[in-house]
């Protein structure tokens, strides 16, 4: 699984890349064959409360699953990003199961 992490308007600090890291390898739990997780990190209008715009894509084969979040802080928007991704990834599995 490769994690690619892109920061928009701002450098991520050691400490939330790995806080990143760290959360999206528990996608895997949830899913195994997933090929790559991209994290988009970007602030939206400074100074401003809510202003942390986190995405999520994950690419498994044969699809593409998408979350967005906006929230106070980019660890917040992670963890919401994370556990609606491993719904997702659930409903995702169930309909390959079905067929």
């Amino acid at each position: 699984m490769d994690i690619k992490i892109k920061s928009i308007h701002f450098d991520a600090t050691e400490k939330l890349q790995a806080f990143i890291n760290k959360k999206a390898e528990k996608l895997e739990k949830s899913f195994e064959d997933i090929n790559t997780v991209e994290v988009q990190l970007k602030v939206v209008k400074p100074a401003t409360a809510m202003n942390k715009e986190t995405s999520l894509s994950v690419t498994v084969p044969g699809n593409t699953l998408f979350v967005e979040k906006t929230c106070d802080t980019f660890e917040e928007g992670i963890d919401l990003c994370v556990d609606s991704m491993k719904v997702q990834l659930a409903k995702y599995k169930e309909k390959l199961r079905n067929k």
